[in-house]
């Protein structure tokens, strides 16, 4: 189980991170970026997985410029309003809160990034905009393909699902096809696969999508 930690970015913003650390000394450390459901119960959990495999971990709560403690759960409503904070918050914002996060847990040694649907966006123009990242891993970003002209700064593994309703298959091969050195996978599944409390999870491809994962961060931080 984690902390919650209080951040604050170089234009002063205070914000809330959710801090899961390891039990022995730290392989690397590695930001892990909400969904438009906040730092829910999921998000913890995928923090305190990635802490139990040996990454300093941290979840920064990225709506706290828009509304504070903010987390919800998959229900449609809960859905819509969490679209509603998208356009209220400027990705130039969300990479100051990133690079705090970065800061934070400097001491584990090299940093990745690991981010999941709206997430999936902010680690992707993370890993071109933000210094001290080593690499960077985007589930289904729907925003990846609008900024598909961006040019990392550190290696890429993207996860896309085939029928993902909200991003066409086209989209995804346009960022297979703007950064063809980039690690790419396509699953048999939809819009957020990876997350085991909606009813698109989807385990095989979960599980696999973790793997490669877990083995392009040991083999980025450590």
């Amino acid at each position: 189980m984690g902390t919650t930690v209080q951040l604050t970015a170089a234009d002063g913003h205070r914000f809330a991170a959710y801090r899961a650390e390891p039990k022995a000394p730290p392989r690397g450390g590695l930001v892990v970026v909400q969904e438009i459901f906040g730092v829910n119960s999921h998000i913890r959990a995928v923090a305190d997985s990635y802490a139990a495999d040996g990454y300093l971990a941290i979840a920064p709560a990225l709506f706290d410029r828009v509304e504070r403690g903010f987390e919800s759960g998959y229900s449609q409503p809960e859905i819509e309003r969490g679209r509603t904070f998208i356009p209220k918050i400027q990705l130039d914002d969300t990479m100051k809160d990133i690079a705090a996060a970065i800061k934070d847990i400097a001491s584990a040694g090299k940093t990745g990034i690991v981010g999941y649907c709206w997430g999936g966006t902010v680690a992707w123009v993370a890993a071109a905009k933000v210094t001290g990242l080593a690499c960077s891993v985007p589930y289904y970003g729907g925003g990846v393909a609008a900024n598909a002209n961006l040019q990392p700064q550190c290696p890429v593994m993207f996860h896309f699902g085939a029928t993902d309703h909200a991003i066409p298959l086209a989209d995804a091969e346009k960022v297979r096809a703007a950064h063809p050195k980039q690690a790419f996978y396509i699953y048999p599944a939809g819009h957020g696969f990876n997350c085991d409390q909606r009813a698109s999870y989807h385990g095989e491809s979960a599980k696999l999508a973790r793997e490669r994962s877990l083995e392009f961060l040991r083999k980025h931080l450590g």
